[in-house]
């Protein structure tokens, strides 16, 4: 089962719940994370919630993603409590663009801290059972105001150096009342970044990542396929500009979801009760690595299965001029 976040034009909100292109309205809810808190207090799952509340009339999803009338499946009344973070280095071959990138700093046969970073992940990303593996590469991105819904604009601000895709998984988690993470699923993510900032220096990697990130509409119920097989493509103009495949799932990383989400609600910070956490998984794919420089008005599109529609946003730079943040003394 999947389900997804539907606003009308009049903007009523709605849960829509289904599969296969049938998606139909979740009687008495109005947002997924309502329907999550719902069902941690039942003590139901998610599928078993939907099944409970029952489901009524169904939603053409193909016309409300073309009227952008689909939301990211996950939001937060209070966007200062959805927190959006990410790990990378965690897929195999994940370490090849970022060591290119860095490899100027480097001499002979010394390793740059990206290739150490990757090959720990790679001999401890998945420990035995219960057992507690190598943590991984972990960031910042921002709270929901910086997650934005699919078919809209990612925005370059004017302090940006680039503006890259990176075709990712996102979980998605709610805090339960006694601080206890719950997984509610799993969505395609846009890890939007800036890409030349990184390659400056790896230590402005925490600069780079401070930007938008988009959701695809689909939220994915229970466990991630191990072998997730999608293409990432940017078009311009109407027209292909870039294309390649990306894969992802646990068959393909370093690191198993188990290590990276310990890694992450190790933080007391991370547990409080309510809170909304999307995390970015990583990717190994991203055009920036074969010399791709975006331009305002290119279109990302992501798509795999098992998820049925594409993450699409287009790009476009922020309105506002840069000018010096004012602080002023009080």
């Amino acid at each position: 089962m999947k389900l997804m976040q539907h606003r009308t034009v009049s903007g009523e909100r709605s849960v829509l719940a289904g599969n296969a292109g049938e998606y139909r309205v979740v009687i008495g809810h109005t947002d997924t994370r309502s329907l999550a808190i719902a069902a941690i207090s039942s003590g139901r799952s998610l599928a078993e919630e939907v099944a409970a509340a029952g489901v009524g009339e169904p939603v053409d999803i193909i016309a409300a993603l073309e009227a952008v009338q689909l939301l990211a499946p996950i939001d937060h009344p209070d966007p200062a409590h959805l927190w959006l973070a990410g790990t990378g280095l965690t897929h195999l071959g994940s370490a090849e663009g970022r060591d290119r990138m860095h490899k100027a700093a480097a001499a002979g046969e010394q390793l740059t801290d990206s290739m150490r970073m990757f090959l720990e992940g790679l001999e401890g990303g998945k420990p035995a059972t219960d057992n507690i593996g190598q943590q991984p590469e972990w960031f910042y991105k921002g709270n929901g105001d910086h997650l934005v819904p699919p078919g809209a604009a990612l925005s370059r601000p004017p302090y940006a150096q680039d503006g890259g895709e990176e075709p990712e998984i996102a979980g998605i988690y709610l805090i339960g009342p006694d601080g206890t993470p719950w997984r509610l699923g799993f969505c395609l993510g846009n890890e939007f970044s800036d890409h030349v900032t990184e390659k400056h220096n790896y230590l402005w990697l925490a600069h780079s990542k401070l930007r938008q990130a988009s959701l695809g509409p689909e939220l994915l119920l229970g466990e991630l396929p191990q072998d997730i097989r999608g293409t990432c493509r940017i078009r311009r103009g109407g027209a292909v500009l870039w294309e390649k495949p990306f894969l992802t799932g646990e068959a393909n990383m370093s690191h198993s979801l188990a290590n990276l989400e310990h890694h992450h609600f190790k933080y007391g910070l991370f547990r409080r009760p309510g809170d909304v956490h999307v995390h970015f998984f990583g990717t190994s794919t991203a055009s920036f690595a074969d010399g791709v420089e975006t331009q305002d008005g290119d279109l990302f599109e992501i798509a795999a299965p098992p998820f049925d529609l594409p993450l699409r946003n287009s790009l476009a730079s922020a309105d506002t001029a840069e000018v010096p943040a004012q602080v002023r003394a009080l």
